[in-house]
């Protein structure tokens, strides 16, 4: 029987994209939740609903521990999350509601109940926590649970006795001891059907963990709901035992850390390869970070670690749409870093964004150019998606109608005035992904040749008919391109090189 039963919204299954990668993760956010929660005393359960259905499995949980108290705690660490999906809002009251046929009290906090707390105190939820919560959620917990006067908690939402919404007037809390809890609670879900998922699909078994939380970068198409600029950075010697852990305990053979910024600090990368090399813990990794952060000695430490892969926010190919989002990096430090990791034997991997206002075909041509020319390993595209709290969304808000939230990831869709239908950005991306992917063959096969052809010859066809009129229209002193003319498919379609 636990006092607190926590879990997250997240069911791999209801998102057909991440499905199909089958690359399933720990919420190591809710963990880290449970680890507060345990480390002041209060005996926690976690129903985790990331492969098991909600829909019965968190019932059958319900029904085992009899909680008091229900937590929906998402995963902070998970971009999913990030994204607000609204398929995950969906779980998220359907859970609320059963914990409320049992009587238990529900709390929620994430990224979307941080943007609409009143919306989820209408479906079910008795409070919203906002911002770092770890604190407030084991404060809360405490005074339900032990009949204490309810402290004065930063970022608590709730609904007072006139039925009005009551803010705490912290509007977000902080937790500036969140390095210093102890590692998340994995005890209390079961990896296995994580490790047989991985090596069924991949043949390996990849876990994850963070080394930091936050970013202090200021993309103004990136929301923070829940650290804002705030960078808080575990101590290496600690992350490295985790790392050692998972390698010698949990079997790991591969590990992603889940890090918003990975290397910000170039010393603690350093203290970090001495701490791996020290316990012999290195493992294969991946981790994401900025191509500015790439020097030559961050590059060498991290090779010495175990890093593998350095996936790098690179957005475009223009210096243009760059500047516009207030990104931060040159293109001359994208070709640096990636010519840096590729001679350290680390696979370099771009993060692409289509869509940003001002990005017209001449721009797109100049992200397709970079990534012709610096040939990464991999490519991630998504498209410019609004979120509140953002400038961009500010940008676009007038433009946006009722939907405001993708359904899933695979949703891809444009929710604003773009320069181009979603049916285009779409006809990219797969040309783009197939064509990176073809780069993986020594002779690519006839057939696949001209399968990557007849895609480029489809972004030809749709560029000219997907235009919106009015995004095309531009001031004279916008300093943004017009895109005026189409480019033939043969220059489209690659040569391909030995």
């Amino acid at each position: 029987m636990a006092e607190v039963l926590l879990t997250h919204s997240y069911h791999l299954p209801y998102d057909s994209k991440q499905l199909r990668k089958m690359q399933p993760y720990t919420p190591i956010g809710t963990l880290y939740a449970a680890t507060a929660l345990r480390d002041a005393g209060i005996s926690v359960a976690v129903f985790d609903s990331m492969l098991k259905a909600p829909e019965t499995g968190f019932r059958e949980m319900l029904q085992e521990h009899q909680p008091k108290i229900v937590a929906v705690y998402e995963d902070d660490f998970n971009f999913l999350s990030k994204m607000c999906l609204t398929r995950m809002r969906e779980v998220a009251w359907e859970i609320a509601e059963a914990a409320k046929q049992v009587g238990a009290v529900v709390i929620v906090h994430g990224s979307d109940s941080t943007d609409n707390p009143d919306l989820f105190l209408m479906n079910g939820f008795d409070y919203v926590l906002c911002g770092e919560a770890e604190e407030v959620l084991t404060a809360l917990c405490r005074a339900l649970l032990y009949g204490e006067e309810l402290p004065a908690l930063d970022g608590l939402v709730t609904t007072g006795q006139d039925g009005e919404v009551v803010r705490s007037l912290q509007g977000m809390a902080k937790n500036a001891t969140w390095a210093n809890l102890s590692s998340p609670a994995r005890d209390l879900i079961d990896l296995d059907p994580y490790r047989k998922a991985w090596v069924k699909t991949h043949g390996y078994f990849s876990t994850n963990m963070v080394s930091s939380r936050g970013c202090p970068f200021r993309c103004n198409w990136c929301a923070k709901p829940i650290s804002a600029n705030k960078f808080h950075l575990r101590a290496a010697e600690v992350v490295a035992e985790e790392m050692l852990q998972l390698k010698v305990n949990g079997g790991a053979q591969h590990i992603w850390f889940g890090d918003d910024v990975f290397a910000l600090n170039q010393h603690w990368v350093e203290q970090f390869a001495e701490e791996v090399i020290k316990r012999d813990a290195s493992i294969p990794f991946k981790i994401q970070s900025r191509a500015d952060l790439m020097t030559e000695q961050t590059v060498q430490h991290l090779k010495m670690a175990g890093c593998a892969e350095v996936w790098m926010g690179v957005e475009s190919g223009s210096q243009i749409i760059l500047d516009a989002m207030d990104k931060g990096i040159t293109l001359a430090e994208v070709a640096t870093a990636r010519r840096r990791l590729k001679d350290a034997g680390i696979r370099a991997c771009f993060f692409l964004q289509f869509g940003y206002p001002g990005e017209t075909w001449i721009e797109l041509q100049q992200t397709i150019a970079l990534v012709r020319e610096l040939r990464p390993d991999d490519i991630g595209i998504s498209f410019s998606y609004p979120l509140p709290g953002t400038v961009f969304y500010e940008r676009v808000r007038m433009q946006l109608g009722t939907k405001r939230n993708w359904a899933d990831s695979d949703d891809l869709c444009i929710m604003f005035k773009a320069a181009y239908k979603t049916e285009f950005y779409r006809a990219v991306r797969n040309a783009l992904h197939a064509e990176v992917d073809s780069w993986k063959e020594s002779k690519l096969p006839e057939e696949a040749r001209i399968h990557l052809e007849y895609l480029w010859l489809n972004v030809s066809e749709l560029e000219p008919v997907s235009r919106d009129p009015d995004v095309f229209t531009f001031s004279a002193n916008s300093g943004v391109p017009v895109a005026s003319a189409i480019v033939p498919v043969q220059q489209l379609t690659l040569a391909r090189k030995g």
